[in-house]
């Protein structure tokens, strides 16, 4: 790790969507001992039929639509966790989901969770199974300075200048949009 950690601004977060995501190649994604670089992002927000806010606010949702910094989980597919940064001004409905993580700490404890899996957090369900996130980190602060909590950190290290941006994956609507993130492997 470069430099020292500190929290991200939350102002930076409040931005919309697509201009937060490739910002946030790079940061730390911090859960107890595991830490992890994140390296792949996609961008959602309200506008955008493949978006969980599209139709309006939910029960679901409804982190989507709050303070930016807040961590947007939910489950899909009957089975897995996936994690969003919730971005722009509260009212309305964005997030980035974090789709991938490079470890650098916490490794054994990942490897565990993830049932000694060499792939620990190459995608979004990978990536909440080996950090323990699931729904009772829904709403959490990724901002506070809590060594126990979920948190968004920086540690000096900036986006790649020339990330890798294509389409979205996983996704059924809007799938030709350039929203997806990743940072070149190397």
């Amino acid at each position: 790790m470069t430099g020292a950690w500190r929290p991200i601004e939350r102002e930076l977060l409040a931005r919309d969507a697509p201009v937060v995501a490739p910002y946030l190649l790079n940061k730390l994604l911090v859960h107890g001992d595991c830490v992890g670089r994140i390296v792949e992002v996609e961008a959602y927000r309200e506008d955008d039929p493949a978006s969980h806010s599209f139709r309006g606010v939910t029960p679901r949702n409804a982190v989507m639509f709050g303070l930016a910094g807040r961590l947007y989980v939910y489950f899909t597919y009957g089975m897995h966790w996936c994690a969003n940064v919730v971005t722009g001004p509260e009212g309305e409905g964005s997030a980035v989901l974090i789709r991938a993580a490079v470890p650098i700490a916490g490794i054994d404890l990942m490897r565990e969770r993830r049932r000694g899996q060499r792939a620990l957090a190459d995608g979004p369900a990978k990536l909440c199974q080996a950090f323990a996130i699931d729904s009772d980190h829904n709403g959490a602060d990724l901002l506070v300075d809590d060594p126990l909590a979920v948190r968004l950190i920086d540690d000096g290290t900036g986006p790649p200048r020339r990330p890798i941006v294509g389409p979205r994956v996983g996704i059924s609507r809007a799938v030709e949009t350039p929203w997806r993130w990743r940072v070149a492997p190397g």
